[in-house]
């Protein structure tokens, strides 16, 4: 079963971003953090400091394709809904050995031997960039990693999950709280993985997950 149809254009504060990537930022910059920089991370495969760049390059993500942003770019169609963006992400469909994750993993380790000081200067420099590239935002932007093009709002949600589910992974790695994210965060969060979870598992598995564990059956992830 899959809802379809959702997106976040005009529900969503955009502002949002700016106090997510300011918990990001001090998350990022916690000494356990560069203590525990060379060992696996809570994401198997993948090593506490390419975990905590692939975090930063959520926030890095939105000021580059603003500011990449061509509206005279022939490749800026109608846009997809956040729904099909996900039904269409070879990350989702892969396992942790398929070459999409693989990638990931080792983009990250790449970055990582920049160290964690650079880091922590990047995270801080994409929070001071956001305010001005949200404010210039178009109504929807071209992704070139997929070529599609999806809604702004949707696309900046997508990467407020990315935020608040890795900022959970880099702090259980290091054995420090999770940031305490606003509703402006979580709530557009939350639908989106409820969404992706019905999608994979079903409405009956999601309901009694929820309201009625007795009868529910297993894990319900989203991702």
């Amino acid at each position: 079963m899959a809802l379809t149809g959702l997106t976040f254009e005009g529900v969503l504060d955009r502002d949002a971003l700016v106090p997510a990537t300011e918990l990001l930022v001090g998350l990022v910059a916690r000494p356990e953090v560069a203590a525990a920089w060379d060992r696996e991370s809570a994401c198997a495969g993948m090593s506490v400091g390419a975990l905590t760049w692939h975090l930063v390059n959520q926030p890095q993500r939105v000021v580059e394709l603003i500011a990449a942003h061509d509206p005279a770019d022939p490749r800026l169609t109608t846009p997809i809904t956040a729904d099909e963006h996900y039904a269409r992400a070879e990350w989702l469909e892969q396992d942790l050995d398929g070459p999409a994750n693989v990638g990931v993993r080792e983009r990250g380790e790449q970055q990582a031997s920049a160290g964690h000081d650079e880091a922590v200067a990047a995270a801080r420099s994409a929070l001071a960039a956001l305010p001005g590239a949200l404010a210039t935002a178009p109504p929807a932007l071209l992704l070139p990693w997929t070529g599609l093009v999806l809604r702004t709002d949707d696309f900046l949600v997508s990467r407020l999950m990315e935020v608040v589910v890795h900022s959970d992974d880099l702090a259980a790695s290091v054995g420090v709280p999770v940031p305490e994210f606003g509703a402006a965060t979580l709530r557009p969060v939350l639908t989106l993985l409820t969404d992706l979870a019905v999608r994979r598992h079903g409405q009956d598995a999601l309901v009694r997950a929820l309201a009625r564990p007795a009868r529910a059956q297993g894990a319900i992830s989203a991702l």
